[in-house]
């Protein structure tokens, strides 16, 4: 049997305050949104003038990100590649970039997805949250 590492809310505290900084340094209005292996959310962060939109889009990317074990990008990617019948794929819906797994020893423990920039940025946001974990 396997020991499983999980998401702590220090954890979140640390991942929440790191990514607003760089979205903060960078002028971004985004929401941020981490969410546990099995994409269920467990902090949602709302800078303000993020638009409303991104409120439902950030948990969407992390779902994805956490549920598909990869970033959310990969995603966009093979859906803009031609692979349009993934639209149909159950239980998804954030496939636009911004949404990266939080892997620790191999493992996804979680996710964070972020809305209200470029796609890029939104990931460059998240990784940055991501970094303050030291993994």
């Amino acid at each position: 049997m396997k020991t499983k590492s999980f998401l702590e809310l220090a954890d979140l505290k640390a991942i929440a305050a790191a990514a607003e900084a760089e979205a903060l340094k960078n002028n971004w209005a985004v929401t941020i949104a981490i969410a546990d292996d099995g994409g269920n959310l467990l902090w949602l962060q709302r800078l303000d003038g993020a638009a409303a939109l991104s409120a439902h889009i950030a948990p969407a990317k992390a779902h994805t990100a956490a549920m598909g074990r990869r970033e959310s990008k990969t995603f966009e990617d093979m859906i803009n590649g031609g692979r349009t019948s993934f639209l149909t794929a159950p239980a998804i819906e954030g496939l636009l970039e911004g949404g990266v797994p939080i892997v620790k020893d191999g493992q996804v423990i979680g996710a964070v997805g972020v809305s209200g920039v470029k796609s890029n940025e939104d990931a460059q946001v998240a990784k940055a949250g991501i970094a303050a974990l030291g993994l």
